[in-house]
């Protein structure tokens, strides 16, 4: 039950992508106040909420199988609703690899180092500089 609600609460892609609104299912689901922009805050709250989701045996920590499902959960949800892993989906994807977010490199991710890349993933994807992730931050050039 919890990875069938994890397609939904994970959405990393975009089926609106394909109707001409660059990024808008993203914002869509990591917008936490629903005003169409996405705060550091709300990137460091929804990475929290996905941590959980994917840490099944709840220690605290993502191990290997955990990370590999979250992986595979991931890129295949980029793949069937963001166009695939490039522009701004494969920063998305970048910043949520194991290896941008296992800061000790010992093969566990906790939620300290996984919430610590919050700031730097939110970087990545701001695009314009202006503070908030919105469609802006997904059009080509933006």
């Amino acid at each position: 039950m919890r990875l069938l609600l994890l397609a939904s609460a994970c959405a990393l892609g975009t089926a609106a992508l394909a109707q001409g609104t660059p990024g808008a299912h993203f914002i869509e689901n990591w917008d936490m106040d629903g005003d169409g922009l996405i705060t550091v805050a709300e990137i460091a709250e929804k990475r929290g909420e996905i941590f959980v989701m994917f840490d099944q045996n709840e220690d605290g920590a993502l191990d290997a199988a955990e990370y590999d499902l979250f992986d595979e959960t991931r890129r295949a949800d980029i793949e069937a609703n963001a166009g695939g892993r490039k522009g701004p989906m494969a920063l998305v994807d970048q910043a949520m690899d194991r290896s941008f977010n296992d800061a000790d490199g010992d093969g566990l991710v906790s939620l300290d180092e996984f919430g610590a890349q919050a700031p730097a993933f939110f970087d990545m994807l701001d695009k314009n500089g202006d503070g908030v992730i919105s469609s802006a931050d997904f059009k080509p050039g933006g």
